[in-house]
Formats: C-alpha cells, structure tokens, sequence
C-alpha cells in the first residue's frame, strides 16, 4: 500500500484544517519545500499536495510551489485543488504533477472530465470523491451534493477510471481514526484502487486500512502534530 504524506498550501505555507473548515487554519511549516526534502530523506515517495487557495478560488494558486518541490526532489507527486480548465490540467502536470486529482469537475462537468481521463489516461488522472455522510462534497468541501458516492465512483469506474481518493469530511484532522467500514466498501468495487484519507491517528490505523484492500493512505494531521513520525513511516515503507 502506498504510504502518501499530505501537504495542504495555503498563502505558500503548509497548513491543515479540520474538517475543511478554513477558519480552523493551522500553519506548520512555511517552506513546504523544507517539508517535502524532510519527507524524501525518510525514504517517502508519494505527496499529496492540496492547492486550498486553489479549491477556494476555483483556479490554480500554488502551482509553483509544485514545481519548486517537483525540480528539488525526486518525490512523486499528485496535485489537487483549483483545477477547473484544461489549461489548468495541462499547467499541473507541467508544473510537476505525476498525477492530478479532480473532484470539482468531476461531479459538475463529466463530459469535460471524461475528455481528460481519454486524454491522459487512467494512470495520470485521479477521481476525487471526497464525501460528506456518503454524499459528494466539491470546491474545497464548501459545496455539498446529494450524489452518492457509491454511485459517482461506480459510474466513473464503468468509464475507465483507476484511482480514486476519497475522504470522509468528518473525520478530516479530527484525529479519531479513519472510516474504516467505508473504505473497505469502497475498495471492494472491482477494478478501483482506493486512496483513504482522513482521520489517521496511529500506525494502527495505517495498517488496518491496508488490510481493508485500500490501494493507498494519506497521512497528514497526524503527522505534523508529531502522533505519527516520519521515522515509523519510514519502517512502513
């Protein structure tokens, strides 16, 4: 299972929310550089980064934070947040997206994300399926839908999509661990690769979610209070 550090960017720094709620800003780290080279020295391939500026503007923001940590690390990365254009997919992945992942669109525009997902393929480009009581949230969790997200993933299944990342709003920084029933259904419908996120609090809970069949697990609040460290990461590697 891939082990995936989540790097949310808010005004160029590094920041986590609880349960998106952006007045609940915490800022960690203001080099998110410092923090990727931290991650790669711990034998940690995969970040996550969150444009939250992005998601909230409806457009790209951090992207060239992205590019600085894709040119001085050798991390892979997949970026979300803000991407509502194809010229805004085509800037992500110039910018050093080894993939991107796409909620907003997804559920407002399937014929414009359905373009992307022919043109990159499967590999590249990622359905996000974040949720709220089952239900789909878009634009940085501000928006609500009544789409089930069974549903919305099976559909977008039927038409090629691979990965998917989803993560229960309500455990997002809540530190109580992570939807555990939900993933294992998820992951369990053929032919998806599940990325779990939210609610991490142990090493425990990393493995749990491996055992459920999750294709990956972010890990980020947990992390950057110190609960988890990059050192027991590392072993998990």
């Amino acid at each position: 299972m891939r082990i995936i550090v989540a790097m949310d960017i808010i005004n160029g720094k590094c920041v986590r929310l609880t349960r998106g709620d952006f007045s609940t800003s915490k800022i960690y780290n203001e080099d998110p550089l410092e923090v990727a080279r931290k991650i790669e020295d711990h034998g940690i391939s995969y970040l996550h980064i969150v444009d939250l500026d992005g998601a909230r503007e409806k457009r790209l923001v951090n992207h060239k934070i992205m590019e600085k940590i894709a040119s001085k690390t050798s991390l892979k990365i997949d970026f979300g947040g803000g991407i509502r254009t194809y010229e805004d997919l085509k800037c992500a992945f110039d910018y050093g997206a080894g993939q991107v992942t796409c909620g907003s669109v997804a559920l407002k525009n399937s014929d414009l994300f359905l373009e992307w997902l022919r043109e990159f393929g499967s590999e590249k480009v990622i359905l996000g399926a974040d949720c709220k009581g089952r239900k789909i949230a878009t634009e940085g969790w501000m928006n609500e839908s009544e789409t089930d997200i069974i549903e919305f993933i099976d559909f977008y299944r039927k038409k090629g999509i691979v990965y998917t990342i989803c993560t229960d709003i309500e455990k997002d920084g809540m530190l109580n661990g992570p939807s555990v029933d939900l993933y294992r259904e998820l992951a369990a419908i053929e032919g998806i690769k599940l990325i779990a996120s939210g609610g991490i609090s142990s090493i425990d809970d990393i493995e749990e979610l491996a055992a459920t069949g999750c294709n990956g697990a972010i890990v980020g609040k947990a992390l950057y209070e110190g609960i988890i460290t990059l050192k027991e990461l590392k072993r998990l590697c």
